[in-house]
């Protein structure tokens, strides 16, 4: 549940006041009780990723960035480089 910036337009009191989401904003100042309350636009709070990672690319290992440094497209391994021209072993039909 977030945490809500309210400003009363009668007596000039902040306040920050927790509550769910889908609840109505509050009218009642907490200060001097008048219906002038009205819930501030904030930049929100900073958001801070904590565990293990969230996609498989970031902070890939020291190990991943060697094993892509040798499967770069300029080495002599994978398809085609056997120096069969790309035939993929299959005979061909007419």
């Amino acid at each position: 549940m977030p945490t809500y910036d309210y400003h009363c337009g009668a007596c000039g009191h902040h306040a920050e006041i927790f509550h769910s989401m889908s609840e109505q904003p509050r009218k009642k100042c907490p200060e001097c009780g008048k219906l002038k309350l009205q819930r501030q636009i904030g930049m929100g709070g900073g958001v801070i990723f904590k565990g293990s990672g969230f996609y498989n690319t970031d902070y890939r290992s020291d190990s991943y960035q060697t094993d892509k440094a040798k499967d770069t497209p300029g080495s002599s391994s994978g398809p085609g480089a056997s120096g069969d021209s790309g035939s993929s072993g299959c005979a061909a039909t007419e």
